[in-house]
C-alpha cells in the first residue's frame, strides 16, 4: 500500500509540474509584455533583437505582435511578468530583482562583467542630453556625473562610461534643474543625484520620469535642463542636442518565477515577440 501511495504521489508531482515550475502548463499561450511607444529600452530592444524592419529607403517598422501587453513603466513591467507566470517581457539590468526570473541569452547571462566584456550583447548606453551649452547646477552636475564620484555611482549597478575618470572639482553650487526622461536612468539619476546633493546641498534637483523620446522633446523645447535617454539619439533629436554617455546598460529578458526557460536564442526572442511563437511548448 504504502509503494501504491508513493507512485501516486510521484505522478500527480509530475503532472503538477508539468514541463519545469509547479503548475506550469508549457501549452498555455506566451504572454508578451512589451514597453510602449517612445520607450528607449523598447527602441533598443526592437532593434537589438531584430523586431524593427528597416526599409531601403530608411523608414522603420515596428514589428512587435498586436497581442502585446503595454507596461508604461518599468515597475508596472515588473509587476506584469510577477503576476503572469505565462509572461515574457524585458527590463534594465539595473531594475531586476527576486520578483521575476532573468532568461539568458544565446547562453550568456546578462550581468556587469558580460555587458562590459561585450559577450552579452543585448546592450545599450545610457545617455543624458542638453540644449547647447549647459551652465550652472546644470554643468556643475554633469562634472559629477563624468568624475571619478559619479562614474563609481554609476558601476554600482550598471557599467561605467569612463574607468578613468578623474575626481569631481566643483561644488559649491546653487539652483534648481529640472531632468526629464527615460524611467530606466531614473533610478541611476536618483542615485547620482543623492550623491551630488551630499557635497552641494544647496541645489535642487528635480527628475521627472518618462521615456526616452518625451525626455528628449523636453530638453529640445526647454522645458527641462537636462533630458534622459536609454538609447541613442535620433538624427532629429542630435541635430538640436548634445549627448553625453553615462553609463552601459544590458537589456535584460525577464520570464515569472515559476517558468522554467533558462536560455533563449536571439531568433527564438524575436519569434516570440513578433508573434510567430504563441505557446511555451514550442520552445520548452
Amino acid at each position: 500500500m504504502k509503494k501504491i501511495i508513493a507512485v501516486l504521489l510521484a505522478v500527480c508531482a509530475t503532472v503538477l509540474t508539468g514541463c519545469g515550475g509547479a503548475g506550469f502548463d508549457a501549452d498555455r499561450a506566451i504572454s508578451v509584455v512589451s514597453r510602449e511607444d517612445g520607450s528607449g529600452t523598447r527602441g533598443a530592444f526592437i532593434e537589438l533583437f531584430g523586431i524593427e524592419y528597416k526599409g531601403a529607403d530608411g523608414t522603420r517598422r515596428d514589428m512587435t505582435t498586436k497581442e502585446t501587453i503595454t507596461a508604461m513603466r518599468t515597475d508596472i513591467m515588473l509587476t506584469n511578468i510577477t503576476g503572469d507566470r505565462y509572461a515574457i517581457g524585458y527590463v534594465s539590468l539595473g531594475s531586476m530583482n527576486a520578483s521575476v526570473k532573468a532568461v539568458a541569452v544565446d547562453g550568456v547571462q546578462a550581468t556587469p562583467e558580460t555587458v562590459k566584456n561585450g559577450t552579452y550583447v543585448v546592450t545599450r548606453p545610457f545617455l543624458i542630453a542638453t540644449k547647447g551649452a549647459p551652465s550652472g547646477v546644470a554643468a556643475d552636475f554633469i562634472a559629477f556625473i563624468l568624475s571619478a564620484e559619479g562614474q563609481t555611482i554609476a558601476a554600482d549597478t550598471y557599467i561605467a562610461a569612463d574607468d578613468n575618470a578623474a575626481p569631481y572639482t566643483g561644488g559649491g553650487t546653487s539652483g534648481r534643474i529640472v531632468i526629464v526622461g527615460s524611467s530606466s536612468v531614473t533610478p541611476l539619476m536618483e542615485k547620482l543625484r543623492e550623491g551630488y546633493i551630499a557635497v552641494n546641498p544647496s541645489a535642487v534637483i528635480e527628475i521627472q520620469q518618462s521615456d526616452s523620446s518625451s525626455g528628449m522633446a523636453a530638453a529640445i523645447n526647454g522645458t527641462c535642463d537636462i533630458g534622459m535617454s536609454s538609447r541613442e539619439l535620433k538624427d532629429g533629436e542630435l541635430a538640436q542636442l548634445t549627448p553625453i554617455r553615462i553609463a552601459l546598460d544590458g537589456i535584460v529578458l525577464a520570464v515569472n518565477n515559476a517558468n522554467p526557460i533558462e536560455n533563449l536564442t536571439r531568433e527564438q526572442v524575436r519569434a516570440i515577440f513578433t508573434g510567430e511563437t504563441v505557446t511555451w511548448s514550442d520552445i520548452i
